[in-house]
């Protein structure tokens, strides 16, 4: 068994504790494995230990390994701020975006998303932890972002992602995740498609978990320690 595969073991076991902890069915959670920076080969060996679903937050990067993956079985989310001159390539190649968090990004992805694939699954990001330095929209302009998504026949809106503020306490980190869960609980209610909340890293997947994250986002677990020496200046 390959680190990688190890790693994926461990890290769907802690899904599966997590999950029986405050009883909910694992399968009701999915593992996104965030790839970023990671060569190619470190991929591929995650994909040997079954996993499918895969995270990116550098455009050019994430673009490069669905082109030379080419592998119609897999699921590349964007996960990274996005911005307006990269939009086409995450409309073009990506399944789903998780950083719309203002009407102009979500138009340009709607027009330039092609004909001939489905929808573009995208979440409004929400700035939960009210960070200068972290993207998102605050809570209160949900509601209006949200109704102006659902116009765009293109997009899909399936449900919102966040990246709390990091908390040592337990308590804080489940405090804000179910903040994010109530505003998911509401937006479900006027949209029926919405069906996926993106919360919950390594440090804080057990309270996202239990606060209702459907999807949780880990990096450094399973593929180890990240290399920033190579400047990704293309996100």
């Amino acid at each position: 068994m390959t680190s990688i595969q190890h790693n994926l073991q461990q890290v769907r076991e802690r899904i599966s504790a997590a999950a029986a902890k405050c009883g909910r069915d694992p399968a009701e959670i999915t593992l996104l494995a965030v790839s970023k920076t990671k060569p190619q080969s470190a991929v591929e060996e995650a994909i040997a230990a079954g996993q499918r679903c895969f995270g990116e937050n550098y455009v050019q990067e994430g673009v490069d390994k669905i082109l030379a993956l080419g592998n119609s079985a897999l699921e590349w989310h964007f996960i990274g701020p996005l911005q307006s001159n990269k939009s086409r390539l995450v409309a073009e190649n990506f399944d789903w975006c998780h950083t719309v968090d203002r009407l102009k990004i979500a138009t340009r992805l709607n027009e330039q998303r092609p004909a001939d694939l489905p929808s573009l699954n995208v979440l409004i990001q929400i700035n939960i932890s009210d960070e200068n330095s972290k993207s998102g929209i605050m809570l209160e302009a949900l509601s209006e972002l949200a109704k102006e998504i659902a116009l765009l026949p293109r997009l899909t809106l399936r449900g919102l992602m966040a990246i709390p503020a990091p908390e040592a306490e337990y308590s804080r980190q489940l405090a804000v995740c179910q903040q994010m869960a109530e505003a998911f609980n509401a937006l479900k209610k006027d949209y029926p498609a919405v069906d996926t909340l993106s919360l919950g890293m390594s440090d804080d997947m057990d309270a996202a978990i239990a606060a209702g994250s459907t999807m949780v986002r880990i990096g450094t677990a399973i593929f180890g320690a990240r290399d920033y020496s190579a400047a990704h200046n293309n996100n």
